[in-house]
């Protein structure tokens, strides 16, 4: 089995909504098991996290969820055309990782949300890319052979699965938004099926 992680966080449920069809990607790949995680908000005072435990949903991501996965999917809203805090602060304390290669040579994709088909989400997707590269991470993103890509009125890019909220209250995702997120499941979980460990430590 093939362990794909998918991180994310979320506020008004729209990129937990995306998380979730990233998931149903992965699932739908014999031989790969996806793990839902989400991360906990910070405090603007102490860069501490609100609550232990989340309420519902998703438990908080650890350390160890990234070091024992295969397969990494990153998910935020866009906060001024760049990933959310909470998640960064996650990213951020990752350095040991970083230190024994933990997540080197192990593919890795990313997913959005915005309020506007114009609110930053391309260079979100790509400013949760670099950390992963600096992981030395494969990136895998969504070619435009994909039908959904090129007809999508909504979401979608070649960088990441996206999703436009229009709304804060708007989580209901488009039929291409879903094809296009579980596409990017299926890729980065097909993907590390056919890693083998001698690859990853390349």
């Amino acid at each position: 089995m093939a362990d794909i992680l998918v991180v994310y966080y979320s506020r008004s449920g729209s990129t937990a909504e995306l998380a979730r069809h990233v998931a149903r990607g992965i699932e739908g790949v014999p031989g790969a098991l996806a793990k839902l995680r989400t991360v906990p908000p910070v405090s603007a005072q102490s860069e501490a996290a609100a609550k232990p435990v989340p309420e519902s949903g998703a438990p908080y991501a650890t350390l160890d969820d990234l070091r024992q996965c295969d397969g990494l999917l990153l998910g935020s809203p866009t906060r001024f055309g760049n990933m959310a805090a909470p998640l960064k602060y996650f990213l951020d304390g990752t350095s040991n990782l970083w230190i024994s290669g933990a997540l080197a040579g192990k593919p890795a994709g990313v997913f959005t949300s915005t309020q506007t088909i114009h609110g930053g989400q391309e260079t979100t997707l790509v400013s949760m890319m670099l950390p992963l590269l600096h992981h030395g991470m494969f990136i895998v993103g969504i070619p435009y052979t994909e039908r959904a890509l090129n007809e999508t009125r909504g979401g979608g890019t070649p960088y990441g699965a996206s999703h436009v909220a229009a709304s804060e209250a708007s989580i209901a995702l488009s039929e291409d938004e879903k094809v296009l997120a579980q596409k990017l499941g299926r890729r980065v979980a097909e993907l590390a099926l056919r890693l083998t460990p001698a690859a990853r430590s390349v």
